[in-house]
């Protein structure tokens, strides 16, 4: 039995890590093609219909690129395809959603106390979701297609802040950023597959057969192309909100996703503009500083005591001799010692999640921060709050961390 639970954890991390290799290398691809492009010269002689050129060192040698709109007058035989890095992120990153929330759906997709849905109601939401955006993404773009990319990109944005406010209504915390950041790469890879890569193949067919592409196809698929370019950093940030209770597991989740689209557009906007040759617009890095000091505010800010929160963190020893410690043991003890403890006594859990244990009164003093961190100033635990942790239990818990605070001071 335990070397199947050896074997599935493997299976998982085996997944993670293929989303990881391919997600930097579709990455890497894109913002390095999105920055050639900006960068390419058109001052200079051109081979009848290129549109530019570059030329640039690496690794010890000197490469010249040129681009052309629809193709060459003799179309080569041999093309790389930048497709793969794209869908296996896509499949590999569904992968991983099926294995941690669909298959784990009671600990992290499903949270009662949000909408009290069975697996099968929760799995179809989601997959419905992803499949919504795609669809109500495209349908901008087909519609504004000649309109001003700035309105195609509010328009989008809108879009996301409502399904930013739709997932937190209807998932927990944690599955609500993990979902948004899927949404939102579900229509990235979207227009790789249905967009840009059916482009790119009408245009050889036409070259193949002799015939004159039409320049929208190429028009389209930049269009396309852009708008992965900003949504690129975004996911990355939702995609490693999981770890981070300040990020999903507060009041305001949905707001500080929305604002973290805001952020994408900034840093994008100053590396696109510095690759465009057109100066570096400095004022992006103060509007990205103030879009973060404001998340950070938003994360604790219905929790927020300034008198209390100045305090700093006392020296590990405070804890256990710190006002209200037996009181937090038996809170601890008896919402969370079941899943984390040397031998789980939870159905499912085989041994203490990340290896945090909280059966014996030092255990407990010994992860003061995380306990304060993970279920007093945020909800995060219990997962899905499985084992019903009140709010009176929860302020019990942030009021003894911050006496041990005090006492740090003190001492």
């Amino acid at each position: 039995m335990y070397d199947w639970i050896v074997l599935w954890d493997w299976v998982q991390i085996a997944v993670r890590w293929v989303h990881v290799i391919t997600a930097m290398a579709w990455i890497g691809s894109s913002f390095y093609f999105i920055a050639l492009d900006l960068g390419l010269r058109r001052d200079v002689p051109l081979p009848p219909g290129a549109s530019g050129e570059e030329w640039q060192v690496h690794g010890g040698g000197f490469y010249h690129i040129q681009k052309y709109m629809v193709a060459p007058a003799a179309l080569p035989d041999h093309l790389i395809w930048f497709k793969w890095e794209s869908y296996s992120t896509w499949l590999s990153g569904f992968a991983m959603l099926v294995l941690f929330y669909y298959m784990g759906a009671q600990f992290f997709l499903i949270d009662p106390e949000v909408m009290d849905l069975t697996v099968w109601q929760a799995v179809a939401i989601s997959l419905a979701s992803l499949a919504f955006g795609w669809v109500a993404y495209t349908t901008i773009c087909k519609v504004f297609v000649n309109a001003n990319q700035t309105a195609v990109m509010v328009a989008l944005f809108f879009v996301l802040v409502a399904m930013s406010w739709f997932y937190v209504h209807v998932f927990s915390g944690r599955a609500a950023m993990l979902h948004l950041g899927a949404f939102t790469a579900s229509i990235m890879s979207g227009n790789v597959f249905f967009v840009i890569m059916p482009n790119q193949r009408v245009v050889v067919a036409d070259l193949k057969a002799g015939r004159t592409p039409d320049a929208k196809y190429g028009k389209i698929a930049k269009q396309r192309s852009t708008h992965n370019n900003y949504l690129t950093l975004p996911v990355i940030f939702l995609m490693l909100s999981n770890h981070y209770p300040l990020i999903f597991a507060t009041k305001y989740n949905w707001i500080i996703a929305s604002l973290v689209f805001l952020m994408g557009v900034t840093i994008r906007h100053w590396f696109n503009t510095r690759h465009a040759k057109k100066g570096s617009p400095h004022w992006t890095w103060a509007v990205t500083g103030i879009l973060f000091l404001i998340i950070a505010w938003l994360s604790t800010a219905t929790m927020y005591h300034p008198a209390e929160d100045a305090k700093l963190e006392g020296p590990p020893l405070t804890y256990a001799s710190a006002s209200g410690f037996d009181n937090v043991v038996t809170i601890i003890q008896g919402r969370c010692s079941m899943c984390h403890a040397r031998e789980p006594a939870y159905e499912g859990i085989n041994y203490a999640p990340k290896g945090v244990v909280l059966e014996t009164p030092n255990d407990i003093a010994r992860e003061a921060r995380r306990i304060y961190e993970q279920a007093g100033l945020t909800h995060a635990m219990p997962p899905a709050n499985l084992s019903y942790m009140e709010q009176p239990e929860r302020d019990a818990i942030v009021k003894w961390f911050r006496s041990a605070g005090v006492m740090g001071l003190q001492g």
